[in-house]
């Protein structure tokens, strides 16, 4: 069978960190299959990022119908069936995905994954234990894929004149989940930091998704010169902003993963809430502080800590 001839689903649900770190998976993809007919299946939030990639010639959506609503079911199981798939490779590999598997009758296509009997999977017993990089790049080695690049966003629109900000700003990304707060650090400190900057001639820009307007507004109340964009963000102007930032710093967070790999110095903050030996932002140019608890973290210590250019 020639690339043409073939037919390749991907599957990546999210969320937006996940989903930026598997920008690489998806370049190696492409270029291993070239000619084929490439389709993604993923979350509403990322269909306009996928199909702005150029790696996909179809971007279908998943809702993630609970099991229970049957018809919804059906429809996404006749839909996968229906695309008549070659290989597909399973970068979520969840206990959902796995059962995607047993949509198809025989014969299955082949499929890269960790899903009980399929034909490429990813036996490395200590996979759970890798970054997620490492583990997409042992996946895609199982599968016959060996060149696997970090994330790649040259690609992304450019406009970071939009906002109209002065040279030299810095990022502060000061949200992140809603259900995970020991992984932010505290606004005031935010707040403190966003002072030091401006007093040192560096304008401070809070970037940030509308769940994330109730830390950037106490940030705001406590130092109103700081540039607020919250809500007012694309991803593709955070990459923009990104790229002609002088540096960032910011909470572990979807966002922190798109500026680092845009090539900003990024500073990324971590509690032990999370391991960064398993999913910290992976760029050119990265460093990590990491304290039991972001509320233990000093403003002097991440200040001295930031890499502006």
């Amino acid at each position: 069978m020639t690339g043409q001839d073939q037919r390749i689903l991907v599957i990546k649900l999210g969320a937006l960190g996940d989903f930026v770190q598997a920008l690489g998976p998806f370049a190696a993809i492409w270029r291993h299959h070239a000619g084929a007919r490439l389709t993604l299946l993923t979350t509403r939030p990322f269909v306009g990022l996928a199909r702005d990639s150029g790696y996909f010639d179809d971007v279908w959506v998943d809702d993630r119908p609970p099991w229970w609503r049957l018809p919804a079911v059906l429809e996404l199981r006749r839909r996968l069936r229906g695309g008549a798939f070659d290989r597909v490779y399973d970068l979520q590999t969840a206990d959902r995905t796995n059962l995607y598997y047993r949509f198809w009758g025989r014969p299955r296509p082949e499929w890269s994954g960790i899903a009980p009997g399929c034909s490429h999977p990813d036996a490395n017993p200590h996979r759970n234990k890798l970054h997620t990089i490492d583990r997409h790049r042992g996946q895609l080695k199982a599968a016959g894929i060996d060149d696997v690049p970090l994330p790649d966003l040259s690609w992304m629109p450019r406009n970071e004149d939009k906002f109209n900000l002065p040279a030299g700003y810095v990022l502060l990304v000061a949200g992140g989940s809603a259900h995970r707060p020991a992984k932010r650090w505290p606004p005031e400190s935010f707040a403190a930091l966003a002072k030091k900057l401006a007093a040192a001639g560096r304008a401070p820009v809070l970037i940030g998704g509308p769940a994330d307007q109730a830390a950037t507004a106490e940030i705001t109340q406590l130092f109103p010169d700081v540039i607020d964009l919250t809500g007012r963000t694309s991803l593709a102007d955070i990459a923009a902003l990104a790229g002609a930032a002088a540096g960032a710093v910011g909470n572990d967070c979807g966002p922190m993963h798109l500026i680092a790999a845009s090539g900003c110095p990024s500073l990324v903050l971590f509690s032990n809430a999370s391991d960064p030996a398993l999913c910290a932002p992976r760029g050119a140019d990265v460093a990590i502080l990491r304290r039991a608890s972001l509320g233990e973290l000093d403003v002097n210590a991440v200040e001295a800590a930031l890499r502006l250019r």
